[in-house]
């Protein structure tokens, strides 16, 4: 069985039992993730989530958000009480 083979007969229970184990850094049975393990558990849980999840909920997504215009709502300058009470 090749690579994508092994991530297209991963199930959601085994995708969530993998980022599970990544979070801890430990296996379901308390032993310690080895680096290399960190590292192949974490490139077939990035593989399958690419393939199978929307981008929203993808290990690693940051939601940038929505730049609604260039100018404030409010471009009034309010001057700070310590700046008013100065003589």
């Amino acid at each position: 069985m090749d690579y994508e083979q092994m991530i297209a007969s991963m199930t959601p229970e085994l995708y969530r039992s993998l980022r599970r184990a990544l979070e801890l850094g430990k296996w379901p049975d308390g032993s310690r993730m080895s680096a290399e393990q960190r590292e192949h558990a974490m490139q077939a849980v990035i593989a399958w989530g690419a393939q199978h999840l929307p981008e929203s909920e993808r290990v690693g997504y940051i939601d940038r958000g929505h730049k609604a215009g260039e100018v404030c709502d409010d471009p009034e300058v309010t001057p700070l009480n310590w700046q008013q009470d100065a003589p």
